[in-house]
């Protein structure tokens, strides 16, 4: 089993990633929490329909105990908090009790805030049961809701006291949310790790069938990567900005189409071609590299299309998106396959032409080969100067160098 520490400001939490290890739950809660007036799980429907059982049984519970909500992005609303804070009151939930989240991003950041805030801050357990919450969400304590003008724009740094990631709850897992999650795994290989990437160049039909020990890896050298990075930089001053490759546009699509038409890692993929051409157009990336990033984002699968928006809208989504400083946006780049630059600044001109050309590479994508949709841009300003850049050297999880 892997087990891994992640330092935080409130102490260190471990993050233990193996399939069976759920049936762990008990006893790896009790070790972090120590005594607890009572356990809380909080969850989404569906969720609980797909594992509620099996993970009601691990916890010792009865599964009827849940709190439960709409875990759809478009209820990630400070709404929901109040719901499941008043929740919390209705069951005697008291300031040593401990809130599970079992979900994926969306009860996560959710449950996360709701026990940054209830009683100024109760004990938090994440159990991801998706690929993107297992691989990302769950760990570095990033918790929040949206608003209209944005998402994650309300929320807090709170560290869980554990996470438990069992790739067995990914059995049940709709294929398309899957895909969804490989998107983030792509963004990891891209920002830090180039054995990571050429593994899903060359395996991807071997990840998309889920084969364990493919996944189990993928999982494993995610959780590795996002522990470094958060152990350097817990509250994103730096290198933890790295982490939102192709979350910059993303979350201006997602604004932009009231938080139903793309799955989170649909987002990302979009906001990750658009940065890649970025890099492209601004002689940060060479256009092999980034025909490869295309490729790899293209092989996961159908995303669906985006709509005819208007540029102008979108950048002023982005301009207001929280990582953007005195309305300038600021972007993550790469500039190889594993190294980075963050805070980057490009014209704004360039990226509103980044912005029609992302949608339009996308549907060419479908039927073309990207090398050709890169070259069509006629976006050649400057080389730009050279700061804010890193490159992780990652060693394979301990025991395990490949998954073949």
């Amino acid at each position: 089993m892997a087990m891994i520490r992640i330092h935080s400001s409130a102490g260190v939490y471990e993050v233990h990633c193996a399939r069976g290890v759920l049936w762990r739950a008990r006893a790896l809660i009790a070790r972090a929490v120590g005594d607890a007036t009572g356990v809380f799980v909080v969850s989404s429907p569906r969720v609980w329909r797909a594992c509620g059982r099996e993970v009601a049984r691990a916890l010792g519970i009865s599964p009827r105990r849940a709190i439960l909500f709409d875990d759809r992005e478009a209820a990630k609303r400070l709404a929901t908090v109040e719901k499941i804070a008043s929740a919390l009151v209705r069951v005697g939930a008291d300031r040593h009790c401990v809130v599970i989240a079992v979900g994926g991003g969306v009860v996560g950041d959710v449950a996360g805030f709701a026990a940054a805030t209830y009683l100024r801050g109760v004990r938090l357990v994440h159990i991801p049961t998706t690929l993107v919450a297992q691989v990302d969400s769950a760990i570095g304590g990033k918790t929040g809701v949206d608003l209209p003008e944005g998402k994650n724009l309300v929320g807090a740094f709170y560290p869980p006291k554990l996470v438990i990631a069992d790739p067995n709850l990914l059995r049940t897992l709709p294929h398309r949310e899957y895909r969804s999650g490989l998107y983030e795994v792509i963004k990891y290989g891209v920002i830090a790790d180039a054995k990571l990437f050429e593994f899903l160049a060359t395996n991807m039909n071997v990840v998309l069938r889920r084969d364990p020990e493919a996944v189990d890896w993928i999982i494993q050298r995610c959780i590795a990567i996002k522990t470094r990075v958060v152990n350097e930089d817990e509250r994103e001053a730096g290198l933890r900005k790295i982490l939102n490759f192709g979350h910059t546009l993303g979350h201006a699509l997602e604004a932009a189409t009231n938080y139903k038409r793309f799955l989170h890692g649909e987002a990302v993929a979009y906001g990750m071609v658009g940065a890649t051409l970025l890099a492209i157009a601004t002689h940060r990336l060479d256009l092999a590299n980034g025909h490869r990033i295309l490729v790899a984002i293209r092989r996961v699968g159908p995303i669906p299309d985006v709509p005819r928006l208007e540029p102008s809208r979108i950048f002023s989504l982005l301009a207001s998106d929280k990582k953007s400083r005195a309305g300038k946006v600021r972007w993550v780049l790469p500039r190889d396959i594993g190294t980075t630059e963050w805070d980057a600044t490009v014209p704004e001109d360039l990226a509103l032409r980044m912005i029609q050309g992302t949608r339009l590479m996308m549907e060419e994508m479908k039927i073309d080969d990207p090398i050709i949709a890169v070259r069509k841009p006629n976006l050649t300003p400057k080389p730009p100067a050279t700061r804010n850049i890193v490159t992780l050297r990652m060693s394979p999880p301990r025991g395990k160098t490949s998954a073949r």
